[in-house]
């Protein structure tokens, strides 16, 4: 618990000290964002407003993890682990891609970074390595990060899904997630306050794994009930959790409205890359849909957005993603994000719920 307390202050504290500085140097630097021309006239106010602030949350991811790990080896730790380091290396690679996308809007002065096509083939290629290393990495206890059967609190032996369709499976998910968080992206706060109630709920997910884990728990002797979980790292990846969730409320800080500052692509796509790989290495891919269920609504609203005025040339919504929706209808920006905090409060409380009565069904 103590390791789990550190990390999250050492990432709170450089998040929060670090992403002024990042103000102050993307400023002089005319690092600002450019607005979309078709959005709420209001958010003109907003452009020039500097961008790429999730450098300092994956600023502060990494010196959580690895400075709560230093602190462990000093005291005997036995160091990081393959789970917690694939995540971490998803997270940034899809970081070093948005970071990409940032900086050519900056330096061309337009919304439009890198091609779809090459923003595809970032994340296709990252979450390709991450899917054929999750199955490598065998403990003594024969679990691997990830396997290749679908799972929803734990694996679903009944749906096994191959090396090759897993590899896929994970394409997929990587995707989806890191495009979901980039269209939440939208609102001063939106997306570094959902995503850390997402991840405060997977620390408490990952820990209760680590408490009850079948093997190696927090007694070191394992857990012979029906309700244990094979999770290779849990406690590891409780880690990347708390500071990746300590990062967004540094950021958060400077983030809310009015926001000093914006953390572009750079930051959504690497949170999305994040909870990509703790769903996946924690078993609870289809858990996650309930939990992060805004991210979702937000992809889905541009998925039918762009589905429905194709076929009858009319829209469903007046701008998607929603969010811009409800700005466009009247509501003042502060009452959306609110609202939609307390929209993923609700869902991440169902999804723990759904997780803790699954242990109890399972004979925990």
């Amino acid at each position: 618990m103590t390791q789990i307390l550190i990390a999250g202050a050492v990432a709170l504290a450089v998040s929060i000290l670090l992403t002024p500085v990042l103000i102050k140097v993307f400023s002089r630097q005319g690092f600002g964002q450019e607005i979309r021309v078709e959005g709420p006239q209001w958010h003109q106010t907003k452009r020039g407003t500097p961008s790429m602030g999730g450098v300092a949350i994956i600023a502060a991811l990494w010196a959580g993890y690895w400075g709560t790990h230093l602190a462990g080896l000093v005291n005997g730790g036995v160091g990081p682990s393959a789970s917690g380091m694939l995540v971490l290396g998803l997270a940034t690679a899809l970081g070093a891609v948005g970071f990409l996308d940032d900086f050519i809007k900056i330096r061309k002065q337009r919304n439009l970074g890198l091609t779809k096509t090459a923003k595809s083939v970032g994340q296709f290629t990252a979450a390709v390595l991450f899917g054929i290393l999750a199955l490598q990495f065998r403990n003594t206890n024969g679990d691997s990060p990830a396997s290749d059967k679908l799972s929803y609190v734990r694996d679903i032996d009944a749906v096994s899904l191959g090396s090759v369709a897993f590899v896929v499976f994970c394409w997929l998910v990587v995707a989806a997630w890191s495009n979901a968080v980039n269209f939440t992206d939208g609102l001063d706060g939106l997306a570094a306050g959902s995503m850390a109630m997402v991840l405060g709920s997977y620390v408490l997910v990952t820990f209760w794994q680590y408490r009850n884990a079948c093997a190696g728990g927090a007694d070191g002797g394992g857990n012979s009930s029906s309700g244990c979980y094979h999770v290779r790292d849990p406690l590891d990846l409780a880690l990347i959790a708390v500071a990746a969730g300590g990062a967004c409320l540094g950021f958060l800080w400077w983030n809310a409205a009015p926001a000093k500052i914006f953390m572009g692509d750079t930051g959504s796509l690497a949170l999305g890359g994040l909870v990509a790989g703790l769903s996946i290495t924690t078993r609870t891919e289809l858990l996650m849909v309930v939990i992060g269920a805004l991210f979702v609504a937000e992809m889905v609203s541009v998925v039918i957005q762009i589905a429905f005025f194709r076929t009858t040339g009319r829209r469903v919504f007046r701008m998607a993603p929603f969010h811009h929706h409800f700005e466009l209808a009247g509501w003042a920006e502060t009452t959306v994000i609110i609202r939609f905090w307390l929209l993923t409060a609700i869902s991440c409380a169902l999804g723990l719920s759904l997780f803790y009565s699954e242990f109890l069904a399972a004979g925990g």
